[in-house]
């Protein structure tokens, strides 16, 4: 049986409230759960005591069982001290979205037109002048 410590959402519509619970992985998200190891109440300000509390000798008690927590009550027990920073990376982060890409490859597209019409308006402006300097020259 593979035991998360995860968060379970409990409040009402556009009130969320969370609680912190070992439970199956494979129960439903608000359902049953083995333990309530502590609360989240997002709606409290970012530096209130109340916002995040846990239950730090029970979560520590699961995880030597072999329970995983998940990110987010991953991130919460770093904050808490009791585990060490994860090094996450977002490879998305530094890509592009879809329009943004359109975007670009319009602009490119442009400017390698106006490069086109410049060169070709430069030989264009070239060709005559070198041709009175040559007939001047065989005179």
């Amino acid at each position: 049986m593979a035991i998360k410590i995860r968060l379970a959402r409990g409040g009402s519509k556009k009130r969320p409230f969370y609680r912190v619970v070992a439970a199956d992985s494979r129960a439903p998200r608000d359902g049953r759960f083995i333990e309530k190891l502590g609360t989240y109440n997002p709606l409290l300000p970012k530096d209130s005591e109340e916002r995040v509390k846990l239950d730090v000798e029970k979560i520590q008690a699961w995880i030597a069982k072999g329970a995983q927590p998940t990110d987010r009550v991953a991130r919460f027990l770093e904050a808490a001290g009791v585990r060490e920073k994860a090094e996450r990376a977002n490879l998305k982060k530094a890509q592009p979205g879809k329009k943004a890409v359109e975007r670009a490859k319009e602009r490119e597209d442009k400017a390698a037109k106006a490069a086109e019409a410049a060169a070709a308006a430069k030989a264009a402006a070239e060709a005559p002048a070198e041709a009175p300097a040559e007939e001047a020259s065989a005179e």
